[in-house]
């Protein structure tokens, strides 16, 4: 019959012991990628995030469309009804996206589509877009200006839930409020422009192609009357 010596066992268990945690160490030092490949996903929404979980873009159909997120943090954004893409900074702040949409009404075609980046903590100031709705057509690209001070987030989900007659100045008391300073692209009257316009965001010079392909250079003052047009002879 076989003795136990309990010196030897614990030597043995000391060793083992040892082992594992060595293991354990070296296991959770090493770097972990997985992996995984399928043929086909169908999902409603997916979230990209950094190890810390910063979110950095979501990719989501109209009815898992987020709504407005800072830092993290989201707001209701019940007039989001489009699917796409949506961009984030380093902070979890929105800052961009890629939205899309179309349908066919009673034989009425209504579709858009609109790729936007936004100025820290404020809204789009480049937009490359196309709209469609009905026989109204244009697409283009705009660059706007947008107020110095960044949006306040708690303002605007206040403005939104505001009486009607106060949102404006709810808005503009929480810094919502773009200037367009660029148009370029094909108008609803099917010309090719340019338009720019000053820190009012009034036209003050536009060159114009018709579809016919008669061309123009209109000059206009602050209130928009035209001062001047220059034609080709």
């Amino acid at each position: 019959m076989m003795q136990f010596d309990a010196g030897r066992a614990l030597i043995v268990y000391a060793g083992v012991l040892t082992g594992v945690i060595a293991w354990i160490g070296l296991t959770a030092a090493a770097p972990t990628t997985r992996q995984a490949r399928f043929d086909t996903i169908d999902v409603g929404r997916i979230n990209v995030r950094e190890p810390d979980g910063t979110l950095r873009m979501t990719i989501a159909s109209a009815a898992q469309a987020p709504g407005f997120i800072a830092k993290g943090r989201e707001w209701p954004r019940p007039d989001r009804r489009m699917a796409g893409m949506l961009f984030f900074n380093d902070e979890g702040t929105e800052n961009g996206g890629l939205i899309f949409a179309g349908r066919d009404a009673n034989g009425k075609a209504s579709s858009g589509g609109s790729l936007t980046f936004d100025r820290y903590h404020q809204d789009q100031v480049v937009q490359l877009f196309g709209f469609e709705e009905g026989q109204e057509r244009s697409a283009g690209i705009k660059v706007n200006d947008q107020p110095d001070a960044r949006l306040d987030f708690e303002g605007v989900d206040r403005a939104r839930l505001a009486p009607a007659a106060q949102q404006d100045a709810a808005y503009r008391a929480a810094n919502v409020g773009g200037t367009q300073r660029l148009f370029a692209g094909r108008a609803s009257d099917r010309s090719s422009q340019l338009v720019l316009r000053d820190g009012q965001g009034r036209r003050r010079l536009v060159l114009r192609v018709a579809e016919d392909g008669a061309a123009s250079i209109d000059f206009l003052d602050s209130a928009g009357k035209v001062t001047r047009t220059v034609k080709p002879e």
